[in-house]
C-alpha cells in the first residue's frame, strides 16, 4: 500500500514499473571477462561494485599506461588463469567496508542480468576472503533494480527458465 505522504520521501510510484526486482543474492554474465553464472552479492550499503582481483599492475608500453590484472582465485570454479589488460580504467580513493581509504582501480566492463546487458564499473578488490566474489552497489543498481532481501536468484531462473 503506497501512503499518501510517500512523496516527501522520493517515493515515484510510477518508477516501479521501469525495474526489476532482484533478490539478496543472484548469478550474473560477464562477457568481456569471460565469466557465465557466476555468484553476485547485492549490497545496498556499498557504493561501487567491486570483483574479488589479485596481481594487479600498472604498466607503461608505447608511452601510454595500461592495467594488467587477474580475477578471482585458482580454488574458484570459474578461474581461468588469464591475464586482463585495458588501457580504460580509473584510480581513485575508496573508503573500504571496515573504514580504511585506500587506492583501487576501476574497469569499465558489461554485467548480463535479466537478459539484459548493461554497462558496469568495478572496482578491483581483494575480495579472497568474502563469500562472494562480485558485489554490485547502489551506484549500479539505482534505477536498474528494487531489491527484495527475501529473494534469491531471481534473474538467474529467469535465465534458466527461458532456455
Amino acid at each position: 500500500m503506497i501512503h499518501l505522504h510517500s512523496q516527501f520521501y522520493g517515493f515515484r510510484p510510477e518508477v516501479i514499473y521501469h525495474v526489476k526486482i532482484i533478490g539478496r543474492i543472484d548469478k550474473a554474465d560477464f562477457p568481456e571477462l569471460t565469466l557465465e553464472n557466476i555468484a553476485i552479492k547485492i549490497d545496498t550499503g556499498a557504493y561501487t561494485s567491486s570483483i574479488h582481483s589479485h596481481d594487479i599492475s600498472e604498466l607503461i608500453e608505447n608511452n601510454e599506461k595500461i592495467l594488467e590484472f587477474e580475477i578471482l582465485d585458482p580454488a574458484h570454479t570459474h578461474y581461468h588463469d588469464k591475464k586482463f589488460r585495458t588501457k580504460n580504467y580509473k584510480v581513485k580513493a575508496v573508503k573500504s567496508s571496515n573504514g580504511v581509504v585506500e587506492k583501487r582501480f576501476f574497469v569499465k566492463t558489461e554485467i548480463v542480468i535479466f537478459g539484459k546487458n548493461y554497462p558496469i564499473q568495478l572496482s578491483l578488490a581483494n575480495r579472497g576472503e568474502m563469500k562472494y566474489p562480485i558485489l554490485l552497489g547502489r551506484r549500479f543498481l539505482n534505477k536498474k533494480v528494487l531489491v527484495d532481501t527475501t529473494l534469491k536468484n531471481v534473474s538467474f531462473d529467469l535465465k534458466q527458465a527461458e532456455q
